[in-house]
């Protein structure tokens, strides 16, 4: 049985991939909630500050889930938000896969996804800090990818706004939902199952021939416009 590590299995697309993923594959998780259901093993900790638990077995696969949604103009923004943005979004991920390349190095392939944002490559106002930050994960998808082959597959997956506990700020209200799904092509907002089921496939096989990609699964928002 292939073994993933699910970083942010908790809640919103890192649940919705466990949930996919447990029936095919053993399923570890760290996240910062005390307990993740259904899940082969968990651990609670915080991946950019405290000490990473060990893993016995080879990892066939590699996903970091976490996030930040901290939207503000450029002129308001302190810091030490852009520090803890660049904390979370990529340190965290650098903390994980340094601790755990043994382990995906000991698989036969492996898989690595991260998590970026379609605000990278098509700017939004008041995104400073979150493109910021996760822009440095695209570049770190390709250095890996680089670095990494042909053993370990990396890439990352830039979605939109997904309906997630990340973004309940946002979308709070019925007349907010309705007008961001309006501002995509497809006219919905992304569903958590939409992003699991990319990340479950660039885990498989059948993605062998896929690494240093960054796919869009976003409503079509960052490619086409319909009117």
């Amino acid at each position: 049985m292939r073994n993933i590590l699910i970083v942010g299995a908790s809640s919103g697309i890192g649940e919705a991939l466990a949930g996919l993923a447990q029936p095919q594959c053993r399923v570890y998780s760290l996240s910062r909630s005390a307990t993740v259901p259904s899940v082969f093993r968990h651990v609670s900790c915080d991946v950019v500050s405290d000490e990473l638990p060990n893993i016995d077995e080879p990892l066939h696969g590699l996903v970091y889930c976490p996030g930040s949604i901290n939207l503000k103009p450029f002129a308001r923004i302190k810091p030490e938000e852009f520090r803890a943005d660049f904390e979370l979004n990529l340190v965290g991920a650098v903390n994980c896969l340094q601790h755990y390349l043994r382990n995906l190095q000991a698989a036969d392939s492996a898989s690595v996804v991260l998590f970026s944002t379609v605000a990278v490559q098509t700017g939004f106002s008041f995104h400073a800090t979150v493109s910021a930050s996760k822009g440095a994960i695209e570049g770190l998808t390709r250095a890996l990818a680089a670095e990494w082959a042909p053993k370990i597959r990396v890439n990352a997956i830039a979605p939109s706004l997904t309906d997630t506990p990340l973004a309940e700020n946002l979308l709070r209200e019925d007349s907010k939902k309705q007008a961001a799904a309006a501002r995509h092509p497809l006219k919905r907002l992304g569903e958590p199952a939409d992003l699991a089921q990319m990340a479950l496939f660039l885990l498989s096989e059948n993605a062998s021939w896929i690494t240093g990609q960054v796919l869009h699964v976003d409503g079509g928002i960052s490619a086409i416009k319909t009117s």
